[in-house]
Formats: structure tokens, sequence, C-alpha cells
């Protein structure tokens, strides 16, 4: 591999955005600033608000495979923010925040819990342990947290990087994925173990955290999810009825 990998911005203080402008900003729990137009809503999950101007209207928005988030348990519902003003987030943890553009016809898949805003014009798929954005309709804006620092490595057709499972934020929809896996001996009663890389391979983009996110935990959080199932279905058909389904 030959591409290097570069730190991400850390504060943006006048990004521009469709339809609104933007800032980031804060040493250790870092916060997202929108103002909105009116012209571009932008959506996010419900308990990431930090504050808002009161007319800024606040909506429910279906998402597909809601049953899919259920089992998995996910948020099975987004909200969006709509109208003129701003509007403030922040993931109530230590990183740092940071966007990134989807161009027109592009897509990019993102782990879940690393998200934190997108513009409307922005589809979103949820799959296991990650989601998939994607822009129909334009370039499109995408703002996430990272644990600890964010970096980016822009892989060219054939190069490879290693990363620890726990560590990637997103990769390019055209990046290639698979899993890399390292026996480890240690000559005592033929004792070892295994120590397992995801492997991506270019073209495209890979964000990287220096903050590892804890996988075992995000299952059993998923296993939760299940064993709370019939609340969690229950909480769906009352979001179901809310939005007129």
């Amino acid at each position: 591999m030959t591409a290097s990998v570069s730190l991400l911005p850390t504060h943006i203080t006048e990004g521009q955005g469709p339809g609104m402008a933007f800032r980031i900003e804060g040493q250790i729990v870092p916060v997202l600033h929108l103002a909105l137009n009116g012209q571009m809503p932008v959506y996010f999950e419900h308990h990431v608000v930090l504050w808002k101007q009161p007319q800024i209207d606040i909506q429910l928005m279906r998402l597909p495979g809601a049953f899919k988030r259920v089992l998995a348990g996910m948020p099975i519902m987004m909200t969006q923010a709509v109208g003129y003003g701003e509007i403030a987030f922040s993931r109530d943890s230590a990183g740092q925040v940071f966007p990134l553009t989807i161009p027109h016809g592009q897509g990019i898949y993102v782990r879940e819990h690393q998200f934190l805003a997108a513009t409307m014009n922005l589809t979103f798929a949820p799959e296991r342990i990650k989601g998939r954005f994607e822009a129909p309709q334009g370039d499109g804006l995408l703002w996430l947290h990272a644990n600890g620092n964010a970096f980016e490595v822009v892989l060219q057709p054939g190069e490879v990087i290693d990363v620890e499972p726990g560590s990637w934020i997103y990769r390019d929809a055209s990046v290639g994925y698979g899993q890399q896996v390292y026996g480890l001996k240690t000559g005592i009663l033929a004792g070892g173990g295994n120590i397992v890389f995801n492997r991506f391979t270019g073209p495209g983009r890979v964000g990287l955290q220096s903050g590892f996110h804890n996988l075992a935990a995000a299952e059993g959080q998923a296993a939760g999810g299940v064993a709370a199932g019939a609340g969690a279905v229950a909480a769906l058909k009352i979001g179901s009825k809310l939005l007129g389904g």
C-alpha cells in the first residue's frame, strides 16, 4: 500500500452544504451546528439533538427495514429537522465530528452508532453493524462521529489496507471488503490463537478511528434488543400509528 493515512479536520468554522451552512466546534465532546435556509431538511437519531431554535420543526420519518432494526436493537425511526433556523447535535461522547460528501450516484457504508446527521437528499438502508447511504439526487452531505480522532485513506485500484475490526468508520461502496486471519503460535504445547483484520481493497475512501469500537459490546446490545423484542415491536406499532401507517 502506498496511500497515506491523513487526519481529518477537527474544527470547521465556515462549512457549506446543500441548503445550509455549518460549523464544528468543541475540544472534547464536539458539536455540529447547522444553519438551515429552509430548502433542505436534515435527518438524525432523536437523542443527538443538543439544542434548536423554536422555529425549527422536528418530525418523524420512516425508515426501510424497521423490523430488522428492531431485532438488531437499533433505532426504528429517524427524526428530521425542517424549516429555517439553527440546530445543534452531539453524540454525548468524546471524539471527533467531521463532514463527508457523497457524490451524486455514489454510496457509502457507515458503521452503526457513528452517524450524526445527513441531508435529506441521501437515502439510508440499514444492514448488520452498518448502514448504506446513497446520493440519488445530487451531492449529499453526511456528518459522522469518530471515537478518538478520525483519519482517512484513499485507496487506488488494487491497493489494500488491513484494519483492526473495531477501528473502521466508513468505506465507499466501491471498496472491497474481506477478512484476513493470522495464526499465532506460542510453540508451547502447540498453543496459539488468531488475530483478525478487516481487509479493504481500493478504489475508494476508508475512514478510521483511533478509539476502537467494541464489537463484543455491540453484539451484546443486539442480543438485548432481541430479548426485549416484544417491547420493541410494540414501539414499532406505536411509531407506525404516529406516522399514519
